[in-house]
């Protein structure tokens, strides 16, 4: 039997997203986490792709054998909480959101050229979208579109606050003509950097000492109109706290087109392994990342 690949998207139906929500607006969010942690976690976690986060604590960071099945149980729960603080926001709760280097988004969105902002499945970084923003300029941000159709509803709810645009990713690449005309009108596109999606072109980078593979396209997009580019990790840090992380990427963009690709990716890479060896329980990526 072919293995099943884990399919990305949010557990659960439209109706019980909307019990959550609905609960969520009276009752104290830790009382969900706790919830998730005894009835959640424990008979779903090997349904998605627990080999895999347990293989990444043992050859990725050495952990024996006890200390990586503890650590995967911590990962899964840490999802779990980053779900539900979603589900939170939607429900029209605050969470404590701080920012380090916003210096460098304001700079690039009072500048009349339009910027990338490269994104990762780490933390949870579709709070950005309500706190990383910009009157001067929209932002196009794409999204995955076999999403639940109550989790997309909810994002436009809240990304229409905050001028912010959702942009599908296609099998039929019709989303590279949106990005496009948003890049052409100065404005702000945010890719996933570290899951294939639609072409299979590649980079290939050493990440956490193994071989690893990256999509070639949002690399390809900077350098095709030499563009700036910012690498965006939004970190939980405390129960309701969470840190807005703003790095800018950096390269020659006098350089052949090759070297260009080259550095950026190499930098993309490098603040990933960055922020994943500081915060390891908060990667999740639940498929075979990394070259076998």
């Amino acid at each position: 039997m072919a293995e099943q690949k884990w399919a990305g998207t949010t557990y659960g139906n439209s109706l019980m997203h909307r019990w959550l929500i609905s609960l969520l607006r009276s009752i104290d969010i830790r009382v969900f986490y706790v919830f998730a942690y005894i009835f959640v976690v424990p008979p779903t976690i090997f349904r998605s792709g627990f080999k895999y986060i347990y293989s990444y604590f043992r050859k990725c960071f050495g952990n024996s054998v006890p200390l990586a099945l503890w650590n995967t149980y911590l990962n899964h729960c840490m999802f779990a909480q980053v779900v539900i603080d979603r589900f939170a926001m939607y429900a029209g709760r605050q969470l404590d959101v701080e920012i380090e280097g916003y210096e460098h988004f304001r700079h690039l969105a009072e500048q009349p050229e339009g910027f990338v902002q490269l994104s990762s499945h780490v933390g949870n970084y579709e709070i950005a979208g309500y706190t990383l923003t910009s009157t001067q300029k929209p932002m196009n941000a794409l999204v995955y579109l076999g999403e639940k159709e109550s989790v997309m509803r909810n994002r436009e709810r809240l990304f229409g606050r905050t001028n912010i645009r959702m942009i599908s990713i296609r099998d039929d690449m019709s989303h590279l003509f949106q990005i496009d005309q948003a890049l052409t009108h100065g404005e702000i596109v945010s890719f996933p950097a570290d899951r294939i999606f639609g072409s299979e072109k590649y980079v290939a980078a050493k990440f956490l000492g193994r071989e690893a593979h990256f999509p070639m396209g949002p690399f390809r997009v900077i350098t095709m109109r030499s563009l700036q580019a910012l690498v965006i990790h939004v970190m939980k840090v405390g129960t309701l706290r969470y840190r807005v992380i703003v790095t800018p990427l950096h390269y020659d963009a006098s350089a052949p087109r090759s070297q260009q690709l080259q550095q950026l990716s190499s930098g993309y890479v490098a603040e990933l392994e960055r922020i994943v060896r500081a915060y390891p329980t908060q990667w999740y990526n639940y498929f075979a990342f990394f070259e076998q």
